[in-house]
């Protein structure tokens, strides 16, 4: 008997939120990885399955996470799964969602960067059935010949028709031969490690069919890829990513968590809600109906899609006060974790800032100041010269939607 679930099972919860953009594309691959599934469940051997993510920053993010949550569904069904860092083709950077080109780096930025990432995957991994690999292991040791062998398998034109890259050269911008080299690495990665599935995002597609071209190339079966939709930043409209400055990293605060998300637009919440949480697609549907009749208001949705994307990273204790620290950031009173600055003696309210760590300089809590974003016991301050003394006792300022500052009087003699 095997120790597989059966294959429907299996299909029914790996194809949940794959989008290809193209519904031939889906079914061939449906099509192949329905096989693969029912060989396994024939013979025992689990496929081999993995996603690769290229440390641009220490920090891994949500976005990163549609991918991994995908990989632990295989790791689940019993499956064996490689989270691979892209120590190698991190030093090109993908160009897959950019119209210029990335800022090189070199294999010691890359390696020093991924020292978090492996760490921060088993948030959602199983530290005991995962396994971590740097691709730098076997694309540096290629030859020039090597890679010429592998660019023979592809023409310019394919390239020039991506988007981004059509994009460039209509603008007549700077396409550089580097960039070409990084779909040939990706491809590569699955031919290293004989894959039978890679997963990525759906601007991964042009990357993911590389390998399967490669893997052809070298008398291999070719892969099955999987793609999913590409989750959008807090801003709402670029895609998540630390450069950008819109994204919500999953190794940040519990409480900075739930505050990002409570302010997220409200236009990308089905999105979050279909490819960041543990909820099944009838609990989606029904939350939203109720939004949509009236009967719950958009803010509470956020509450509880807040409370779940905390509980998943950080634990239900950590979510339930990160919950009443939004609670009680709504009404101006200090999160629990919020700072705290010793009042000795008078003190002007810009120093005060300063010196307790909200602002980084004398000029910027001037300008909150003057923009209305300080506030001082929930109310709006208009006055730069205020005073804080010790005697007013605890006090609490504000400057701006997330920093909080306890100030507390010096203890009398």
């Amino acid at each position: 008997m095997s120790t597989f679930p059966p294959v429907d099972e299996q299909m029914r919860i790996l194809m949940r939120g794959v989008d290809f953009g193209d519904e031939q594309t889906y079914k061939n691959m449906e099509k192949e990885l329905r096989q693969r599934l029912q060989e396994s469940y024939d013979t025992g051997r689990p496929l081999r399955v993995y996603c690769g993510y290229d440390p641009s920053s220490p920090d891994l993010h949500l976005g990163h996470t549609i991918s991994m949550r995908k990989l632990r569904q295989f790791q689940d069904l019993g499956h064996d799964v490689t989270f691979l860092i892209g120590t190698f083709t991190g030093m090109v950077g993908d160009p897959s969602d950019k119209e210029s080109a990335r800022r090189q780096q070199t294999l010691a930025d890359a390696l020093s960067k991924a020292q978090s990432y492996a760490e921060q995957a088993f948030r959602v991994l199983d530290r005991a059935r995962t396994r971590i690999r740097y691709n730098h292991e076997w694309l540096q040791k290629l030859s020039f010949g090597d890679v010429v062998g592998l660019a023979s398998n592809f023409t310019v034109q394919q390239f020039l028709a991506r988007e981004n890259f059509a994009k460039r050269y209509e603008k007549g911008d700077a396409i550089w031969l580097h960039e070409f080299f990084y779909a040939l690495m990706q491809g590569y990665d699955a031919v290293a490690q004989e894959t039978d599935v890679q997963i990525g995002g759906t601007d991964q597609l042009f990357n993911l069919m590389a390998g399967r071209k490669l893997m052809e190339a070298h008398g291999m079966r070719p892969q099955v890829v999987l793609t999913f939709p590409i989750l959008e930043g807090t801003d709402g409209v670029l895609r998540m990513s630390k450069s950008t400055g819109n994204s919500i990293g999953i190794d940040e605060p519990p409480g900075v968590i739930f505050t990002k998300v409570l302010n997220l637009p409200d236009h990308v919440m089905r999105n979050y809600a279909q490819l960041v949480t543990r909820w099944e697609q009838d609990t989606i549907d029904a939350l939203f109906a109720q939004v949509a009749a009236g009967q719950m208001e958009m803010r509470e949705l956020k509450h509880k899609l807040a409370w779940e994307i905390v509980s998943i990273f950080h634990g239900d204790e950590a979510a339930n006060q990160a919950a009443e620290d939004a609670r009680r950031m709504f009404e101006g009173q200090a999160p629990s974790d919020a700072p705290t600055f010793t009042l000795t003696a008078p003190m002007n309210i810009l120093d005060v800032l300063l010196e307790g760590g909200v602002v980084k300089s004398k000029g910027e809590a001037r300008r909150l100041v003057e923009q209305n974003g300080v506030r001082l016991n929930g109310e709006i301050v208009t006055a730069k010269e205020l005073m804080l003394t010790p005697e007013a006792g605890e006090q609490v300022l504000q400057a701006g939607k997330r920093k909080f500052l306890r100030v507390l009087p010096a203890a009398l003699p």
